[in-house]
């Protein structure tokens, strides 16, 4: 394991962990991103027990990545943006104190990986985050005087295809599977249906 006390391999890991673990909050799914954020994190965290840390440069990659934060929330502000890469930068060429070295990361594995950080947050984070807040591309309210065919017999509890899906779904009337049907309402995700071609009756 002591590749992983190298300063730029912990450094790394230390980035790679925030950033799988920030895509794993924006984009949550089946677990493996947090998985994978937790073991980078552990690994990095393992390193800096033996490594000796500068406080105050670890101060400044949390400040820059909260300044990540601010030119996602505010993407037109590009000062944001530019201040978040600069302390990064800075915070990462001196997170550890390494003896007979000035610096603790090497300023180009510093550079490369603070440019590649600011790109991830820019493109992918801030799409994630746009997607997240889009409203829904189709409202259910849209399915409403669709015609459809009922796959099972539906009266109190049914099944009907309407749109291309099946949906759940209720009539006034019992109504054989097989048959259109028109949506008249809904009421959460059930469709209130009707037949088509039958004429209104009594039940």
């Amino acid at each position: 394991m002591d590749w992983l006390l190298h300063p730029d391999v912990a450094y790394v890991l230390l980035v790679l962990g925030i950033a799988l673990g920030v895509l794993a909050v924006v984009t949550p799914g089946t677990g493996f991103l947090e998985i994978a954020a937790l073991v980078s994190l552990g690994l990095a965290g393992y390193a800096m027990l033996y490594l000796p840390l500068n406080p105050w440069a670890f101060g400044l990659l949390a400040v820059a990545l909260a300044a990540f934060v601010q030119s996602v929330r505010r993407p037109k502000q590009r000062l944001w943006s530019a201040l978040a890469v600069a302390a990064f930068i800075l915070g990462s060429v001196f997170l550890f104190r390494t003896p007979g070295r000035w610096l603790g990361v090497h300023p180009l594995t510093a550079v490369l990986t603070s440019l590649s950080f600011g790109t991830f947050f820019w493109f992918v984070v801030r799409k994630a985050l746009e997607a997240l807040q889009r409203p829904p591309m189709q409202s259910l309210d849209a399915l409403i005087g669709q015609i459809g065919e009922t796959r099972t017999e539906v009266h109190h509890t049914g099944t009907v295809y309407v749109a291309g899906e099946l949906w759940s779904a209720r009539s006034v009337c019992p109504i054989p599977p097989g048959k259109e049907v028109r949506v008249i309402g809904r009421e959460g995700f059930v469709l209130l249906v009707e037949p088509v071609h039958e004429p209104k009756v009594a039940c």
